[in-house]
């Protein structure tokens, strides 16, 4: 078994401790806002965290841990996702439990909208808008090229105006009928 030189353990931890408290709530942000499960994104960015652990020393000898940690928490949450999608549908068919907190229309349009987009779009949304990160980080963050994520982006966008604009349209019409 390989050791380290004294104090080094302390270090590790030290620099691990501050990594998450630097970027755990933006993290849970972040994948919240590609699921709409604030449950399934706290759970994804935790084991993101835990795996992230076990690699820290290599993490950090390759440079910024932060694009892997989010890459990992991502895919976790999308894979959660993927499974849980019929229990969303069938939340939709059948209305909500009696125990769901209220949210704002436009919060629910939004995540609405955003869960609509495939898979794809909605990471490169919510990486480069939401977390204001270039065309080029986004790529290297999800595999594709940067001309793949300009194409993903224009399409979002294309798609989430109309959506959210018909939402917007239908509120309006309702208030106008109701007043």
């Amino acid at each position: 078994m390989a050791t380290r030189p004294e104090g080094t353990d302390l270090d590790h931890c030290a620099g691990f401790d501050a990594f998450y408290a630097a970027t755990a709530k933006s993290l849970v942000a972040t994948v919240y806002a590609m699921t709409g499960d604030l449950a399934e994104a706290e759970d994804a960015v935790q084991e993101a965290y835990v795996r992230a652990w076990q690699r820290w020393d290599k993490l950090v000898d390759a440079g910024d841990p932060l694009p892997w940690v989010r890459t990992v928490a991502s895919r976790l949450a999308i894979s959660t996702w993927r499974r849980t999608r019929n229990r969303v549908r069938a939340h939709f068919r059948h209305g909500p439990g009696t125990d769901v907190p209220e949210l704002s229309a436009d919060r629910v349009a939004l995540m609405e909208a955003l869960r609509g987009l495939p898979l794809q779009q909605r990471q490169v949304v919510v990486l480069h808008h939401l977390l204001d990160l270039p065309v080029e980080q986004v790529a290297r963050e999800t595999g594709a090229t940067n001309g793949a994520v300009r194409t993903r982006l224009s399409r979002a966008r294309k798609v989430l105006g109309e959506r959210l604009a018909d939402t917007a349209a239908f509120r309006t019409e309702g208030a106008a009928s109701h007043g």
